[in-house]
Parts: structure tokens; sequence; C-alpha cells
């Protein structure tokens, strides 16, 4: 979220950053302009002044006898051009020359000169010359009409390199990028600490959320900042956590106790059938088939207090040498199995875990049972201990029917049976018991197919003391 977020405020700072510099650029390269603008038609209007009383005609030049106001024209033209480097003239309507420094320069037929001297022949000042960028070489011309008795009779024209003020705009615009670039890392500071503020009870809720998904239903989410709105969220969620604690417990205890309850009026019944069962022939179908169902329905109650008790109890992690522990229940089922004619083997070299020993063996048992009781005589049923990257892992494999993919995904449900196997005895409720004693510790039971026939179980456990959160 933080990624989304973060990219985003910075994009708008960036464009109101821009919005405020580019203006801002463009009014500093106008000023820079203006202020030469105006200094040149200071200097025009100077020019003009003294040109207006030259009575020199048209066409005058240095070798007849000049006007003592040309002279004095041409040494100020000339001292100008010395000094500023700026081309100055003062030039007749036909275009020839009052007075000009350099000597060799003279208003062109065509170009910028042209245009403001033909523009202030029409007695107008030049006083919006075309915007100079600091990239672009050109020349800055400013034209002046010298107006005798109400009429234009020369033009003054100056043209000015533009180099230096070229580079006091760009040092302006240097400025003017200083300070965007400092706004912005500014900006980018304020907008990490903005959504580092917004999101932190984000992260806080998420983390929680995350531990009561994963069954420690005790976490809460802390007390952080954030906006209001956050916080409040935050409160209400720790009310809804504390209440479906509460309902989650309450069913628990309902479902522990029912069972409790329930077997000893069962025991009764169970003894009460028996006694009646001394009074029929031995061979009585309907008694044994009573005598079946009460047995089964103490396994469900029993199954169903032990499920209780396995939601409601906290694992005891410990070191487990893995290896060990399925070498001892492989030994523990070899009997059963060769009762039934199924070949148990194993493969179970030392390797270490976290677990709960005693979870991790009543998993164990109820895949191992589960394995023996659906494979057939002269089937096999094989355990393997193995070490994959975070997890060790004990994979169970065996020979029987197997399952369909609608079965495998139905597997560990509570209570839920293959309809293929209703006469098989047990629950229902062994591998949800399993799983729900599996996860308090951070380990997961998967199944899938065996090739070419059987299923193929899995139980994983954490190799690391901390995997488990």
């Amino acid at each position: 979220m933080r990624t989304r977020l973060l990219p985003l405020l910075i994009v708008l700072m960036a464009a109101v950053l821009l919005a405020l510099g580019l203006p801002l650029a463009v009014s500093v390269a106008a000023a820079q302009q203006q202020r030469v603008v105006v200094d040149r038609i200071d200097d025009t209007a100077r020019f003009a002044a003294l040109a207006q009383y030259v009575t020199t005609a048209p066409g005058g030049s240095r070798r007849t006898a000049p006007d003592e106001r040309q002279e004095t024209l041409r040494r100020e033209l000339d001292s100008y051009y010395g000094v500023y480097g700026i081309r100055a003239g003062v030039f007749y309507r036909n275009g020839s020359a009052m007075a000009n420094a350099p000597d060799d320069w003279f208003v062109p037929r065509l170009g910028e000169v042209r245009t403001a001297f033909d523009e202030a022949k029409l007695s107008r000042r030049s006083h919006d010359p075309r915007q100079v960028w600091p990239w672009q070489r050109s020349r800055l011309v400013v034209a002046s009409p010298v107006i005798r008795d109400g009429d234009v009779v020369a033009v003054v024209v100056t043209d000015s390199p533009t180099g230096q003020m070229r580079s006091r705009i760009l040092r302006g615009w240097l400025l003017i990028g200083a300070g965007e670039i400092a706004a912005m890392l500014l900006a980018v500071g304020a907008a990490l600490r903005l959504t580092g503020w917004v999101l932190r009870p984000v992260r806080v809720l998420d983390a929680t959320t995350h531990d009561i998904a994963t069954g420690r239903l005790k976490s809460r989410v802390a007390a952080a900042g954030g906006p209001p709105e956050l916080r409040r969220l935050a409160r209400s969620f720790n009310e809804m956590a504390d209440n479906v604690e509460d309902v989650l417990e309450q069913q628990r205890a309902f479902v522990a106790d029912a069972s409790h309850q329930l077997r000893n009026p069962l025991s009764a019944l169970l003894l009460r059938i028996e006694l009646l069962a001394l009074e029929l022939p031995e061979d009585n179908e309907e008694i044994a088939s009573v005598r079946t169902e009460g047995k089964r329905l103490a396994q469900v109650l029993d199954d169903l207090l032990d499920l209780a008790l396995a939601e409601h109890a906290e694992a005891d992690l410990r070191l487990t040498d893995v290896g060990a522990l399925a070498e001892e229940r492989l030994a523990a089922w070899s009997a059963a199995a060769d009762a039934k004619g199924v070949r148990l083997t194993g493969d179970c070299p030392p390797t270490t875990a976290w677990a709960d020993p005693i979870t991790l063996s009543s998993a164990l048992d109820a895949v191992i049972d589960n394995a023996v009781k659906f494979t057939p005589e002269a089937g096999t049923v094989e355990v393997t201990v193995a070490a994959d990257g975070d997890n060790s892992t004990v994979v169970v494999t065996d020979t029987g029917p197997g399952l369909t993919d609608e079965e495998l995904a139905r597997v560990g449900d509570r209570f839920w049976r293959s309809g293929r196997h209703q006469n098989v005895k047990g629950s229902g409720l062994g591998l949800s018991i399993t799983r729900v004693l599996l996860a308090a510790g951070g380990g997961s039971i998967h199944y899938a197919h065996h090739e070419p026939q059987g299923l193929r179980v899995t139980v994983s456990v954490p190799r690391h003391a901390d995997a488990h959160r």
C-alpha cells in the first residue's frame, strides 16, 4: 500500500513544484530581459536627444564639413561601442548613417534590425522584443525614433550581445532549480513521514490479523499513532476479536461439556443393552447392531472431546528428533500391520525440528492408522522422513484405494468420510484433530495421489524456532 501511496504523493508534489517553478523561471527570464531593454531604451533616448538637433543632411559623410552636434554624437557612439561592445547607430529614414559605431555597421535589408528600424520610423519605440532564452545565441535589438517638429527624421538603433543576460538568466534558473530540488527533498521526507504515520496502524492491523488467522486468537492491535479513523478502526477490531474469541470459547466449552455429559448416559445405556442381551439369544442381530452403534457413538464423543481440547491447547514446542519419533511410531504400529498382512517400512534418518512431541506422535498415529486401515492385505505402507528447506517432513504413502480429486479436496473436514468407506470403523474426526494439533505449532498436513495407486500424506513441521510464528 505504501508503494502505491508514496509515488502518488511524490507525483502530486512534483506537479505543484513544477507549476510554481516554470512560471517563476519564465518570470526571471522576462525580468532580466526587461531590465536590459529598459537600459537600452534609456541609451537610445539619450542618443536620440543628441541627434535631434543635428542639421547635416542625409547622405553627408565625414569628409564634408561636419556639424558639431554630429561629431559629439559620433564620439558618444564610439565610446559606447568601445566600452560596452554594443553596436549603435543613428540612421536617417532612407537608411543612411548619421553616425554609427562601428563604422561598417548599417541597417540590413532583412532581420530583426530592419524590423525594429521600420517600426521606429512609424514613431513606435521598441518595447517588447522577442524573449531571449539561455540556449539561444541571438542579439537584442532596440530602436527609438528621433523626432523633430513632430516628424521622425531618423532612428536610433542598438544591437546588443546577450551573453551576460543569458548567463544571469541561467544563474537565476539554477537557483530556482536548487530551490525546487531542496523543496522536493523536503516534500519526499514529509511524504515518507506522512505515509508512515498513516500506514503504521494499517501494518499493525495487518500483522494482528495474520496472527489471528494462523490461530493466535490472543493477539490484539497495539496502540499506535495515525489518523483518528484508523485508531477507531483498531479499537473496533479489538472489540470484534474479543467477541469472536468469546464465541469460540463458548463453542469449545459447549462441545467439551456436551461430550463429557453425554458419556455417562451413553455408558449407562450400553450397560443396559448388555443386560438386555443376556435375556436374548446370543446370535440376535438387532442386539449386535445396537451394540455396534453404541460403541461408535462413544468413539464420536471421545473424538469430539479430543477436538475441543486440541483447539484449546497450546503447543509445547521443543527441539525434537523427527526421525527417532517416526521410528518409534513405526515400531508401535508394526503389530497392527502384521496382523492385517500389510508390509510397514520406513526410512527415518535423524532430522531435528521444532515440534510438540506428543502432538507429532498423535498426528503420525492418526496418519499411519488410516494408511494401515485402508491398505488391503499384501499391500505396503511406507514412512519417509526428510528435511525440506525450512521444514522437516514425514511422508506416509500406501497402496490402498486412494481418493478421487473431489475427495482430496474434502479430506480432513470434520465428520467427513468417503462414501466408499462408510462401513470402516471411525468417526471422521481423526484427521481434523491432527490438522488442528499441527497448526497450533506451525505445522501442516497435505494430501495427494500416490502413483500408481494409493494416498500420499505429508506432515510438515518447522525446523527453526521462529518459523511457526
